[in-house]
């Protein structure tokens, strides 16, 4: 199975990775949940994480065709739109994206967003192929963090997305609208049956106890072995108890409000007001 060339870049502000994706021959690549820095203090956006991809495309003489999105990040906003400006290649995400849409419409009122995932240029069903050069990826839908998860399998490698964490933090949440702990468990069992020396790639890492160094690749043979929610023996009743159990606990990703609403438009910041300053919405007493 081809091995792509695979770099990560990490950003800590959001605990977030953001990979490139290569057939170095051929000078191709793919970029996998890109980040849009954004300060919730001030307000202010700036593309420094996203400036380090490009500085690495164009240091390895890549070509960029594709920018693909896992899902509908809750915890950052995406630098998909300015990637796309500045590189190239076509934005995509699950077809599942609309059901998003369509429920946080209502939420933040956005009257003029349609909800059939026409903002992303490319919506991918499960089953679906694409191609970096000369290796070729296919799509895995993992629903159960977000109806519109999907997994990306390229080469030897997946990208999971939200769907797993390191095998010592686990799994990922399921009390986010369209959430299922069952689905998650069964999108979870479909990826740990690729085979075993699969390079698994992770969305995020906030280093479980006792770890004193961030880390985002595991194996699908390792996350059977270990994972501290899901490894080879947990039925799904106990899955479902635990992550429920953890998820009534859990508080809301520190920057859900502004995420959600940039990341449903594919990215797309809210357009100026008449004093020419963008506006974010924030709901209350709504979520």
């Amino acid at each position: 199975m081809p091995a792509p060339n695979v770099t990560a870049f990490f950003d800590k502000a959001t605990f977030t990775v953001t990979y490139v994706v290569a057939d170095s021959a051929a000078g191709r690549a793919a970029i996998i949940d890109p980040v849009l820095d954004y300060d919730p203090a001030s307000g202010r956006t700036s593309t420094k994480s996203a400036d380090a991809v490009i500085a690495h495309v164009h240091d390895n003489d890549l070509s960029v065709d594709w920018i693909l999105e896992t899902h509908v990040h809750a915890d950052h906003l995406t630098g998909a739109p300015y990637l796309r400006s500045e590189l190239g290649g076509k934005v995509a995400i699950g077809q599942r994206v609309a059901n998003v849409q369509e429920t946080f419409r209502g939420v933040f009122n956005l009257d003029d967003l349609a909800t059939d995932g026409s903002q992303f240029d490319v919506l991918f069903a499960d089953g679906d192929s694409f191609t970096i050069g000369d290796v070729e990826g296919r799509v895995m839908a993992t629903p159960g963090h977000t109806p519109a998860c999907i997994t990306y399998v390229i080469g030897d490698a997946a990208f999971v997305g939200d769907t797993l964490f390191m095998p010592d933090f686990g799994t990922a949440r399921t009390d986010f609208p369209g959430g299922s702990a069952s689905e998650l468990y069964d999108s979870i069992r479909s990826i740990l049956a690729l085979p075993e020396d699969t390079r698994l790639f992770m969305c995020h890492d906030y280093k479980a106890p006792g770890r004193d160094e961030f880390a985002w690749e595991t194996t699908v043979r390792e996350q059977r072995e270990k994972n501290i929610h899901i490894k080879d023996g947990v039925t799904r009743d106990a899955f479902v108890e635990l992550r429920e159990g953890r998820d009534s606990q859990l508080g809301m990703p520190a920057l859900i409000l502004p995420s959600i609403q940039v990341n449903v438009r594919a990215g797309s910041l809210p357009e100026a007001e008449n004093n020419g300053i963008r506006y974010l919405k924030i709901p209350l007493d709504a979520v």
